[in-house]
């Protein structure tokens, strides 16, 4: 697709999400726009398909950290290499990936094209279709830079994963599982067969039980809800265990407790990195590791995503198909 202006080189543009104002899923639109040029460093992109996270409706309520519109959302990537920019010489056009912009500054992924940096994305591993490739990457990152970068999971440990039919949590308990882990997830009990499906080895109705009754001697508890929970989840950790929480915000009292009951307790944001998502990767070729995607929608109903996905009541991830 292409603008033309009289004598004008033809420009070439794209369709991408984008949104003028703060608010509910309503403020998103399809428009044209000038399709982006890689960098030095960068690939274009051309996306098939891409995640639709949390973060995404957090940014479109509140601009959190892309500030005030107009930006298009999206950090999960699947799709093929159009171009590279100077200096790059670990992709090529034609090559197949996947990969996570970086978060947060380097949103942009809803959209026909993207670029981002040549080491923010991997090939495409066998045996996943675009759709999921499209779903993984900033939740299998995620889980694995909590459970195994800050974590530092081992065979034998107990790890307790919050909401562990969620984007993140179901892929934090393969992860775990991939370690050697013991693990309890939390979660509705109609998510529960799932929840085992992935390989927990307990799983705990957070509705109708206190998982403080349930979880004992844990080493490692995976925070995904924050608030009250990570504050309760202290309670159920060995001395010396280790609370990681995703969500850094109202951290507040956390550390403290922490000390007082002799445990650790830390947050983070999730960054892009190459050598994880390879590992990742590894494990999704070696039949350990699966994402779940629960629903798919087309580029132009994205505001759909966005309702579906503020219900909380999703299993596994959300997908903008951008390509057939």
């Amino acid at each position: 697709m292409t603008k033309n202006n009289g004598d004008q080189p033809a420009q070439p543009t794209m369709k991408a999400i984008s949104q003028n104002a703060l608010g509910e899923p309503d403020v998103l639109e399809e428009i044209e726009t000038a399709r982006p040029e890689p960098g030095v460093g960068q690939i274009l992109v051309a996306v098939h398909a891409a995640g639709v996270n949390p973060t995404d409706w957090k940014h479109r309520r509140f601009g959190a950290f892309l500030g005030k519109p107009p930006f298009t959302l999206g950090w999960d990537v699947s799709g093929v290499v159009e171009a590279v920019g100077v200096g790059v010489a670990l992709h090529k056009p034609g090559d197949e990936v996947m990969g996570m912009l970086p978060y947060p500054y380097g949103a942009g992924a809803h959209a026909e094209y993207v670029t981002g940096p040549a080491r923010a994305f991997v090939p495409r591993p066998a045996g996943l279709d675009p759709v999921e490739a499209g779903a993984l990457p900033l939740v299998s990152l995620t889980a694995w830079q909590a459970l195994v970068d800050l974590a530092d999971v081992r065979p034998g440990q107990r790890v307790l994963v919050h909401a562990a039919a969620g984007g993140v949590g179901h892929v934090a308990v393969q992860i775990a599982k991939a370690r050697g882990a013991y693990v309890i997830g939390t979660a509705s009990a109609p998510k529960h067969d799932f929840v085992r499906s992935l390989g927990a080895d307990e799983v705990i109705d957070y509705r109708t039980q206190d998982f403080r009754a349930q979880a004992r001697d844990v080493d490692v508890v995976l925070d995904t809800l924050g608030e009250e929970t990570r504050l309760r989840s202290l309670e159920v950790l060995r001395p010396g265990g280790i609370l990681v929480s995703i969500l850094p915000n109202g951290f507040g009292e956390v550390p403290a407790r922490a000390r007082e009951l002799g445990v650790r307790a830390t947050a983070m944001l999730v960054e892009h990195d190459q050598a994880g998502l390879r590992a990742v990767a590894g494990l999704v070729e070696e039949g350990r590791l699966r994402v779940h995607v629960s629903q798919t929608y087309p580029l132009a109903d994205a505001a759909k995503a966005h309702e579906e996905g503020e219900t909380g009541r999703v299993t596994g991830k959300l997908v903008l198909t951008v390509r057939p």
